[in-house]
C-alpha cells in the first residue's frame, strides 16, 4: 500500500522538507493508524558467508577488490546457523536475516545448504529472511518451499545515483530479483542507504522507485552509511541523525503499511534520536553486536532502551502467516542417489568379503613355473 497523495517526486520532496516536528507528527499519526506504536520487531543479521564478493559496491567492506579488515570465511554449517538463531531468539529476536557475500545465487551445494538453513530456522518459529544477491524465479521458489518468509534486496539509492556507487550490477537487475521474489510469494524487504554523497533528490528517487511498483515492499530498511576504511566511501562524513529521522518519517508516510526498519548506523545515534525514529514510524531494529561486518548495539543495550521507552518486542509472523517448510525435491533426489550409491558400494564390499568355503566365490588359480 502506498499513500497516493505522495506519488510524485515533487510531492515527496515537499513532504521530506517539511519542518521536522511537523513531519514527525504526521508520520506518528499515520503509524498509529496502521501499527501498534509500542511494538518494535527485534531482528538479527547473520553473515553466513563473509567476504570475497566480486561486486564493486562502493560502501561494502566485503568486496574482494577492496583492502579492508574483513576476513573471508566460507559458508557456515547448518548446525552453526541454528545455534546462532537459538541465541538470537533467546535474546528477543523474532527474525533472522542470513546474508551471503555472493553476487548471485548459484545452483550448487552451497545453495542446497542455505535451503536446509532456512528449513531449520523456520522450524524454530522465527521469521527467516535471506539476502543472497541476485536470484532466478526458480531459486526463489525453492526458498519459498523451504519456508523463507522474506527476501532482502536493496535498491540502495535512486536509479540516477546508483551508477556512481555500483558498476557490476544494473539497477534493473535488482528490480528483476525483487520481482522474482514477489512471483514466488515471498515477502519483499528492500530499502536503501543514505549518506553516500547522494542528494536529497536521490533519496526521494529511491522511494519513488518503490512507489511505482505494483506491490511495494512489505519492509523498507533505512540504513545510514557506515564508512569503512579501504572502501571508496571511507572518507564520507557521517550524516546527521536528524537526516535519519527525516528519512524514516517520510518513508512511513509514503508507505503506511510497510514496516520501516531502522537499520545500519544506529551506533552513531543517541537514544533520544532513536526514540524519535520510533515515534516517526520505525517498527524494527537489528539487534546484536554486528550487522554482517559492521558494528551494532548489543542486545543488552537495546533491552535497556526498550525498557526506558516502553517498547515491546514484536512477535514473529504478526505481519504474515508462517510459511510451511517442505522437503526440497532437488535435495531429496540427491539424497536418494547418494543412498543408492552407498547401497551399491555396500553390496560390492559384501561380495568381496564372501567366505570361499561357502563356494560363493572361487579365486582364479594361477599356475607358476615351479609347478
Amino acid at each position: 500500500m502506498t499513500n497516493s497523495k505522495y506519488s510524485t517526486k515533487e510531492a515527496l520532496l515537499e513532504l521530506y522538507n517539511k519542518p521536522l516536528l511537523e513531519l514527525v507528527f504526521e508520520a506518528a499519526t499515520v503509524h498509529r493508524q496502521h501499527h501498534d506504536p509500542r511494538e518494535v520487531q527485534m531482528s538479527s543479521l547473520l553473515s553466513i558467508k563473509t567476504g570475497g564478493c566480486p561486486e564493486d559496491c562502493g560502501y561494502c567492506p566485503q568486496a574482494a577488490r577492496y583492502h579492508t579488515d574483513v576476513e573471508a570465511h566460507k559458508l557456515m554449517t547448518v548446525d552453526s546457523v541454528v545455534e546462532q538463531a537459538k541465541n538470537a531468539k533467546a535474546n528477543g529476536s523474532s527474525r533472522l536475516c542470513m546474508g551471503a557475500a555472493w553476487r548471485e545465487v548459484r545452483d550448487n551445494r552451497d545453495f542446497d545448504q542455505v535451503i536446509e538453513m532456512v528449513q531449520a530456522v523456520n522450524d524454530l518459529d522465527m521469521e527467516v529472511c535471506c539476502t543472497l544477491g541476485m536470484m532466478t524465479e526458480d531459486q526463489a521458489k525453492r526458498l519459498k518451499n523451504a519456508g523463507l518468509f522474506a527476501y532482502n534486496h536493496n535498491l540502495d539509492s535512486s536509479r540516477e545515483f546508483y551508477k556512481d556507487i555500483i558498476s557490476t550490477r544494473e539497477y534493473d537487475q535488482r528490480l528483476e530479483t525483487i520481482d522474482n521474489a514477489r512471483k514466488a510469494g515471498i515477502s519483499v524487504c528492500s530499502g536503501g542507504i543514505i549518506g553516500m554523497g547522494e542528494a536529497v533528490e536521490d533519496r526521494i528517487g529511491m522511494l519513488l522507485s518503490y512507489m511505482q511498483m505494483e506491490n511495494p515492499p512489505e519492509s523498507i530498511p533505512i540504513n545510514a552509511l557506515v564508512a569503512v576504511e579501504g572502501t571508496p566511501l571511507e572518507e564520507q562524513k557521517p550524516i546527521e541523525q536528524w537526516e535519519m529521522i527525516r528519512m524514516v518519517a517520510t518513508t512511513r508516510i509514503a508507505f503506511p503499511k510497510s514496516v520501516v526498519r531502522l537499520s545500519a548506523g544506529r551506533t552513531k545515534m543517541s537514544m533520544e534520536a532513536q526514540a524519535l525514529c520510533f515515534l516517526a514510524g520505525a517498527g524494527s531494529i537489528f539487534a546484536g553486536d554486528k550487522l554482517l561486518t559492521t558494528p551494532n548495539p548489543e542486545f543488552n543495550e537495546d533491552k535497556e532502551m526498550f525498557d526506558i521507552l516502553g517498547l515491546i518486542p514484536k512477535a514473529p509472523f504478526e505481519s504474515g502467516e508462517k510459511p510451511q517448510s517442505n522437503p526440497d525435491p532437488i535435495i531429496e533426489e540427491k539424497k536418494r542417489k547418494a543412498a543408492q550409491r552407498e547401497a551399491e558400494l555396500a553390496a560390492a564390499r559384501g561380495k568381496r568379503s564372501v567366505n570361499p568355503a561357502n563356494g560363493d566365490f572361487q579365486p582364479r588359480k594361477v599356475t607358476t613355473v615351479n609347478e
